[in-house]
């Protein structure tokens, strides 16, 4: 079953290849094939800034570790495997307006 026409004119040319996302509020989309029917989902909360640190990694998996676990139909295992997946996954730094960031000192 080849992909639908919906997603090819979003840009997609096959499943798992993720995008930046059309929906407000997320960073990230990707299709995925969940049995005969393809799913979009949505990921990365777009208003949060990321901290990328070895402690935000670690509490991010554990406390998503259930969802992460639901496989690719998941948004969790997505963030996890894209935006979280360490040296891998995202290089950037969590941007100056975050007051809080774990494992990086602020002046």
């Amino acid at each position: 079953m080849a992909l639908p026409e919906r997603y090819k004119k979003m840009g997609f040319t096959k499943t798992r290849q993720v995008k930046n996302s059309t929906k407000s509020g997320k960073k990230k989309m990707v299709v995925v094939k969940d049995g005969d029917k393809y799913k979009l989902i949505h990921f990365g909360d777009s208003t949060m800034g990321h901290n990328y640190s070895k402690e935000a990694r670690k509490s991010f998996k554990a406390r998503h570790a259930s969802n992460i676990k639901k496989g690719p139909t998941s948004a969790a295992y997505w963030a996890n495997k894209v935006l979280w997946a360490g040296a891998s996954g995202s290089k950037k730094t969590p941007p100056k307006s975050q007051k809080h960031v774990k494992g990086i000192k602020r002046s």
